[in-house]
């Protein structure tokens, strides 16, 4: 095992790095992924490829994760389901492989891959846990990403490399009043001399119980309303700074969540990430990133359920014959099968989208909505299909089933993610 992490190591933190920088910086053809598109000559004058179609560096890095989520997390999941808590080898794992910084620059000890590999390696690890998947979806889509943008370089220095081999970050937005309506915080930073004094309380704070940084969004000008929201950088041992009781959840369980509170938290104007009064903009372009992450996780969690389902269909006799070959049962599997494909390609098509530089935000939305819902459908009927035993903890499918209800809440409601779409589309006619 620790030569195939090695490797692994080896493929996704160095010894491809030098190719997924040139894959993402360039507008190179795609090159079909052996595992999933046979390749087959272009038509002359083609330019274009399926969706499903991954570069040659981002079918090797789905691949490794594969591997890593069936070896290293899989035996694991059970326990930290139960126990509430995640394993310290599988957050070491996650970073040796690099993944907790996949689009940081290689110069910050980043893999320097791009956004769509990002997405495909939240949907593998969803397929195994989506507890690991989220955990690393948050690192990547939020905290690694706002660093890289908007940090200064000692900003970047000080936190970006630790936050790419040791460190684990978390995005501090929703309290108690403020859920889908963000922009309502009432956590305050109040000027005095060089530096910011934070007092207020944050809700649901993903990551939280193993996180060593916080981007805390506070508003530091209340006069302005939401333009005095300001991103800041609040290390876990600051002074006045609280991380509350883990949250006893539904689904999800081996990620935690907690409230957190400030106390006349001291930090200095250094610590602001980006610019004073931006912090609204921040949230908003990374949530709307950040949902095609979710919707990632879902079609991820979605598989995960479904392959484990299936060949209990095939196994299992009824009236003599295999109840996957009764006609009520092919056409309700037949439809979700069809709805889970659906909800890939419409986050595949987000995430190139975004990666291409092109406006993205309602393909998101619907991406994220579409998703969601699709796993709510796949894990409810994949454990009416498992009859009895899918009811029990014998099987993951009753896992899958809690894990999934939270993608129609988070980053977003179904509501409002149908709010965006139709004003997305006022707008469009």
């Amino acid at each position: 095992m620790a030569g195939i992490l090695y490797r692994s190591a080896q493929v996704l933190g160095r010894g491809l790095r030098p190719c997924w920088v040139a894959s993402h910086n360039s507008h190179c053809r795609l090159k079909s992924s052996k595992a999933d598109v046979e390749a087959a000559e272009p038509k002359e004058g083609a330019v274009f490829a399926p969706l499903d179609t991954f570069t040659e560096e981002e079918g090797m890095l789905r691949d490794v994760v594969r591997k890593f989520a069936q070896d290293r997390i899989a035996p694991l999941v059970k326990a930290m389901d139960a126990e509430s808590k995640m394993d310290k080898s599988v957050i070491q794992g996650l970073f040796d492989l690099g993944l907790m910084g996949i689009e940081v620059d290689p110069k910050y000890g980043g893999t320097g891959a791009s956004f769509f590999s990002a997405i495909l390696v939240i949907e593998e690890l969803a397929k195994v846990d989506p507890s690991v998947s989220v955990f690393c979806d948050i690192q990547n889509t939020l905290i690694t990403t706002l660093f890289q943008r908007l940090g200064t370089e000692e900003q970047k220095e000080t936190y970006l490399r630790r936050l790419c081999s040791d460190m684990v970050g978390s995005f501090c937005l929703s309290e108690a009043g403020s859920g889908s309506d963000a922009f309502s915080l009432k956590t305050t930073a109040q000027k005095h001399k060089d530096y910011y004094l934070i007092n207020g309380s944050k809700m649901w704070i993903s990551s939280s119980e193993q996180a060593g940084v916080f981007l805390v969004m506070a508003n530091a000008d209340t006069s302005a309303g939401y333009r005095g929201i300001t991103c800041f950088i609040v290390p876990k041992e600051t002074e006045g700074f609280h991380i509350g009781k883990k949250e006893d959840k539904l689904g999800l369980r081996a990620s935690s969540t907690c409230a957190l509170t400030f106390d006349n938290v001291k930090v200095p104007e250094s610590n602001i990430l980006g610019n004073f009064g931006h912090g609204y903009k921040y949230a908003i372009g990374m949530l709307n990133e950040g949902r095609i992450g979710i919707a990632a996780q879902m079609v991820g969690l979605a598989q995960g359920c479904f392959d484990h389902t299936i060949p209990y269909t095939k196994q299992r006799i009824q009236f003599g014959k295999r109840i996957f070959d009764f006609q009520g049962m092919q056409h309700q599997i037949s439809q979700v099968a069809t709805q889970l494909e659906a909800a890939r390609l419409l986050t595949y098509n987000a995430a190139r989208l975004k990666e291409a530089g092109r406006p993205f935000k309602k393909e998101a939305c619907m991406a994220k909505y579409f998703a969601s819902e699709v796993a709510g459908t796949t894990t409810s009927k994949c454990l009416e299909w498992m009859g009895g035993v899918g009811f029990t903890k014998d099987y993951p499918i009753e896992k899958y089933y809690r894990d999934a209800k939270i993608g129609t809440i988070y980053e977003g409601t179904s509501n409002i993610q149908l709010s965006t779409i139709a004003k997305l589309i006022d707008e469009q006619y």
